[in-house]
């Protein structure tokens, strides 16, 4: 063999092992089997991951948001029947139920032919991909986005700025985004923000920094606020694991007593707090009886 034909054999053994590790087209696992998946990279590659236990949590488990669960429901329908609906931002404060009722939809849906992607933060740069790569499918999607926050000049903003409704290229009638965010408008909002605003003609002119704030979150054609609980809303939250957890209920005045006081040292009366309030009673009571 002459040196040159063994340098383009070793070249061409080289280009080989380097096609591997460049990221290809994303994996498709059997999406008909599965009704929950996850964006996942590995190594250089990306793939899409069935999720194989999945919350059981239910639309009835979820007290005091009714508003909210009747207008997501509804939107979540119409997607299924081919009909216009809006992608969604649920924004307000941890633990009031944002999270869960995305996942009481998958239970909710599960007997019909509605999938959900789960995209975390720091792949929400590959969203162009995501959605071309699940356009082609015969089937619907939700990509479902958890606790978004963005900083100035992310690359994931601008990528879910894209998707939404900033490109040329419209996102396929198959899918629709939503997401949860602690914030209403997705980014942190300062007093200096407003320094530059200005009134013309009796009008308000956002500076550009708010208006650049305020550009993706109105992208989401259906707004969804969650608010903290009052005390009562709280209790009733409490009651209502608590019988579902089939909990000892020797005095509810006790009982309540303790609950507030949970909430007081986890700082918070929210949904998550009444839950977890309902398992420690729960758990460390029928312990006892044991």
């Amino acid at each position: 063999m002459s040196t040159s034909d063994e340098f383009f054999k070793r070249v061409s053994g080289l280009l080989n092992k380097i096609e591997t590790l460049l990221p290809g087209t994303p994996e498709l696992p059997d999406l008909n089997s599965y009704q929950a998946f996850r964006w996942q990279h590995q190594g250089l590659g990306r793939s899409i991951l069935p999720i194989e236990s999945i919350s059981r949590i239910t639309l009835s488990d979820l007290k005091c948001i009714d508003r909210q669960k009747i207008a997501i429901e509804r939107n979540t329908r119409q997607f299924l029947k081919g009909l216009p609906a809006n992608h969604i931002l649920l924004w307000g404060p941890r633990g009031t139920g944002k999270s869960s009722l995305i996942k009481a939809l998958i239970n909710e849906f599960r007997e019909d032919k509605l999938k959900f992607i789960e995209v975390e933060k720091q792949h929400l740069v590959d969203l162009t991909e995501i959605v071309q790569t699940l356009g082609k499918e015969d089937m619907r999607f939700i990509i479902f986005c958890d606790d978004l926050s963005f900083e100035a000049d992310d690359p994931s903003y601008k990528a879910m700025k894209v998707v939404i409704d900033g490109s040329i290229a419209s996102t396929p009638d198959n899918i629709l985004i939503y997401a949860t965010s602690n914030r209403r408008h997705l980014m942190p909002e300062y007093m200096s923000d407003n320094e530059n605003s200005k009134m013309i003609d009796n009008e308000l002119h956002m500076s550009e920094s708010v208006e650049e704030k305020i550009s993706l979150s109105e992208r989401f054609g259906l707004w969804q606020a969650f608010h903290p609980f009052n005390q009562e809303e709280y209790l009733l939250i409490v009651d209502y694991w608590l019988g579902k957890l089939k909990a000892p209920l020797p005095d509810i005045k006790i009982i309540h007593k303790a609950a507030l006081k949970w909430a007081l040292e986890h700082g918070s009366r929210s949904g998550r707090s009444a839950h977890q309030f309902a398992k420690d009673w729960t758990g460390r009571h029928l312990l006892n009886d044991r």
